[in-house]
């Protein structure tokens, strides 16, 4: 299964990456890293976490895999 998405702030922009990759793609505005993060999601089947400025958990949304639908 694909790791989980999150939107962090990067300096004086944003950057999505996958938990756990340490590999980061920079965006200039959280808006754009929103968009990105969205469609690699989606895609994956994953869910997307956005983080504030601060670093803290701002929204979520489960993008074909919501954990608490698990079993068991």
């Amino acid at each position: 299964m694909s790791a989980n998405i999150h939107v962090v702030p990067a300096g004086e922009g944003w950057a999505v990456e996958a938990a756990g990759s340490g590999r980061r793609t920079f965006y200039v505005t959280q808006e754009e890293a929103i968009r990105a993060g969205w469609d690699r999601a989606k895609k994956d089947k994953v869910e997307l976490l956005i983080h504030n400025r601060n670093g803290q958990l701002h929204g979520r949304n489960s993008l074909g895999h919501d954990p608490r639908d698990a079993k068991g």
